[in-house]
């Protein structure tokens, strides 16, 4: 049994046309990574951030180096990505990633604490 988490999604691609594109989003936490959600677009594209941007950006703009999350209205989220080739901005609904929030902090918690280190004797 595979103890990492899925989230299949879509999101509107927002482009400078009159539409925006439906693409499929994966999102995927690792319980090797617990602090770590890894976001793959189209093309096989993947980018990583922590779990704690995602969450703030649900309540409140964040940012964290080349990435940006903020809330747009009640019910979405939008998701902006920097990089040298330009920017890519992408709109998704929040139930998704509330879901997935939601696994992935279950998870968490299910997971013993880490052991104290006890020093060795002479």
């Amino acid at each position: 049994m595979s103890l990492t988490i899925q989230e299949h999604a879509r999101a509107r691609l927002i482009t400078d046309g009159p539409d925006p594109r439906l693409v499929p989003v994966e999102l995927r936490w690792d319980p090797q990574e617990p602090e770590t959600v890894r976001v793959r677009l189209p093309g096989g594209v993947e980018w990583s951030f922590g779990l704690d941007l995602l969450e703030r950006g649900l309540r409140s703009p964040a940012t964290r180096g080349d990435i940006r999350i903020w809330p747009c209205g009640r019910a979405q989220l939008v998701l902006e990505l920097h990089a040298r080739e330009g920017v890519a901005v992408f709109q998704f609904d929040n139930a998704p990633l509330i879901r997935f929030l939601s696994r992935t902090r279950a998870r968490t918690a299910e997971r013993p604490p880490a052991a104290p280190a006890t020093a060795g004797s002479a």
